[in-house]
């Protein structure tokens, strides 16, 4: 039973070693085939531009009252 279970975690790291390994080496090629970036400092940014905007109300203009009577 030790031998199971020591045969299990040997061949689990194997595999995780493995598949981290190509890993590395695949990111390690596309570093090579990539040419490297030019170092562009960056343009600042324009202040924001704010403007203030008033609302104005207008006044609110009623007409004369009527005088409402309900039939009896």
């Amino acid at each position: 039973m030790f031998m199971g279970i020591l045969y299990l975690v040997l061949t689990f790291l194997g595999c995780f070693i493995l598949v981290h390994f190509i890993k590395l080496a695949y990111l390690g090629l596309l570093a090579q085939k990539k040419p490297p970036e030019e170092e562009k400092k960056p343009e600042p940014k324009p202040e924001p531009i704010y403007y203030i905007v008033e609302k104005k109300r207008a006044k609110k203009t009623y007409s004369n009252p009527r005088e409402i009577k309900f039939k009896e």
